[in-house]
């Protein structure tokens, strides 16, 4: 097997998108000004990849456990106990890590998935009230970051769960948990409107004009997974820079150094500047580094087209620019671009469409694709993979 000296995997998480009447039927990506990405598309090879495999969820664990390299259908086990990880949980053979959402409930609906992007110092007394009145030997909350939460039990691996973001505007009593131990975990979002409605916390937040913490939302269940390293599998040593507990989760899984970077926040105000400079300086002690980027799903949950075509040119200019000139200095190298999944902001939620990919080899030829977007990929001459294989692809094939 030949190894390179340096890989890296910019992840662009929702990016790719539909084609939309605003833009006489380009998408967000194809009318955003992204030089770097379309030099990275012109210079490289291109292709579609599958990243979330038949009859598993559209969401981020799915998809960024495929781009690691690992096949989902075997080691996918929930998205809970990958953001166990993240925030220093250790689970037992027999716990169930569930993702607890703080979410606003208004009139019944879900107002937003995301308490207007709470501050994770605000969750701390939250955290602390759902633990004090709902909480038991079984029951187990665990703060982590923003709106994103744990709560660990010992059951209900098999219960039936709806996320949140996918019924924003939708009916809360029409989506709550189905299946084994429904009526525990219904119990349990319906009391915590008790617990948070009239706390301190959200009632400073309404008098400032800001979306409640009011519920919990329960949802991405399941066991601690079994997985090799990285370094076991490709024989390199790695880091993974994200501001997002779930990234920083399946990068402790996959053996992977966490990069904590000032100024990281998983929201649009990001700093894009600092993640390309810390991601260039780990190139210096590891072969590869992953760096994900949340801001265009979020924008793309919010419906946000402005917001999206803002953090997409954010990527290309401060983080896919900076890497392109830092790279050189390492001689040989390879750069994957790709987003997890689509996020389209005319249905504010995931979809498992394949997502476009380009890679760039300083020691290959490049296709004939000229821009970087969802239509060149597919005419790419990689044509469709599975996700999961792109790490063999850029580490193990020689293009």
């Amino acid at each position: 097997m030949v190894i390179h000296l340096k890989y890296v995997i910019l992840i662009a998480d929702g990016m790719a998108d539909y084609p939309l009447e605003e833009f006489n039927g380009k998408t967000p990506l194809e009318e955003a000004n992204t030089p770097n990405m379309d030099f990275i598309a012109r210079e490289g090879k291109n292709g579609l990849a599958l990243t979330v495999p038949k009859g598993l969820p559209a969401g981020s664990d799915v998809a960024n456990l495929s781009i690691l390299g690992y096949d989902p259908r075997i080691y996918y086990t929930g998205r809970g106990p990958i953001e166990a990880a993240s925030i220093g949980i250790t689970l037992e053979e027999d716990d169930i890590a569930f993702r607890c959402n703080l979410v606003t409930e208004k009139n019944g609906v879900m107002e937003d998935y995301s308490a207007g992007h709470i501050t994770t110092a605000e969750t701390k007394e939250l955290i602390e009230a759902l633990n004090a009145q709902l909480g038991r030997s079984t029951v187990k909350f665990y703060q982590g970051i923003s709106y994103r939460h744990l709560l660990v039990l010992k059951s209900c691996e098999k219960a039936e769960c709806t996320p949140p973001h996918d019924i924003t505007g939708k009916l809360i009593d029409e989506h709550l948990p189905r299946g084994e131990c429904s009526d525990l975990l219904s119990d349990l979002i319906i009391q915590s409107k008790e617990v948070l409605q009239s706390h301190p916390v959200n009632q400073k937040r309404v008098t400032q004009n800001k979306n409640p913490a009011n519920l919990i939302w329960l949802w991405g269940q399941g066991q601690r997974p079994d997985m090799p390293t990285i370094k076991e599998q490709y024989h390199i040593t790695g880091a993974v820079i994200s501001a997002v507990s779930l990234i920083k989760g399946l990068g402790i899984y996959a053996g992977l150094d966490v990069i904590n970077v000032p100024g990281a926040t998983g929201y649009f105000d990001t700093d894009y500047k600092a993640k390309a400079l810390y991601a260039a300086q780990c190139l210096d002690d590891h072969e590869l580094v992953v760096v994900h980027v949340e801001a265009p799903d979020e924008a793309g949950h919010l419906g946000s087209i402005d917001e999206k075509i803002r953090a997409i040119e954010n990527i290309d200019e401060h983080i896919a620019g900076k890497l392109l000139d830092e790279l050189p200095v390492y001689n040989d190298y390879k750069l994957l671009l790709l987003p997890d999944h689509p996020t389209p902001v005319s249905i504010r939620t995931h979809t498992r469409d394949p997502v476009p990919f380009a890679l760039y080899c300083t020691d290959h030829k490049a296709d004939y694709i000229t821009t970087y977007s969802e239509k060149t990929g597919a005419d790419g001459v990689l044509g469709q993979v599975d996700g999961w294989k792109l790490m063999d692809l850029m580490i193990k094939t020689k293009l």
